[in-house]
């Protein structure tokens, strides 16, 4: 009589059938946080946003600035100026001195800066959208020079839509 070593095939795919039991538990969890995480990125940026606005403007007393782009940083050893701030970082500028917009985790920023008048930009409007509503993000937000950030659930935000809480 010979024994045979190893598992038959009923127990491999017992064990098969709960791993898949398994995943199809945690990857719905794994998806929800990361939404959440996103999510609460995008809150975080526009907070930063609306600090280097502020900064900005009281820093090269021009106003608000006139693109994202003016809020990133400078050449490598350049000294900051209105057009290179420094006030953010390269990620969150868009990458170049005349974007208008961003992507970060998830989400895109879009930046609107009020008329010109008398040289100064005295308002600002910037929208947090995600890239794939439903996968990186549900919630829609908006921030202005006032600092109220702002969301939505289904719509794009704006000044109307009721301040997160």
């Amino acid at each position: 009589m010979r024994k045979q070593k190893g598992f038959s095939l009923i127990e491999l795919l017992i064990v098969v059938a709960i791993i898949l039991i398994i995943a199809a538990i945690a990857i719905p969890n794994l998806l929800r946080s990361r939404i959440v995480a996103n999510q609460a990125s995008a809150v975080g940026s526009l907070r930063s946003y609306s600090v280097a606005e502020s900064t900005y403007a009281s820093t090269y007393n021009s106003g608000y600035s006139a693109t994202l782009g003016n809020l990133g940083p400078p050449a490598s050893g350049a000294m900051p100026t209105s057009n290179a701030a420094g006030l953010v970082d390269s990620v969150m500028s868009g990458g170049s001195p005349t974007a208008m917009s961003a992507v970060k985790s998830g989400y895109k920023f879009i930046y609107l800066p009020g008329p010109a008048q008398d040289g100064r930009i005295a308002t600002f409007q910037i929208w947090a959208d995600p890239v794939t509503p439903g996968t990186t993000g549900t919630d829609h937000y908006f921030v202005d020079q006032t600092g109220v950030i702002r969301h939505e659930t289904e719509t794009q935000a704006s000044q109307n839509s009721p301040p997160l809480m």
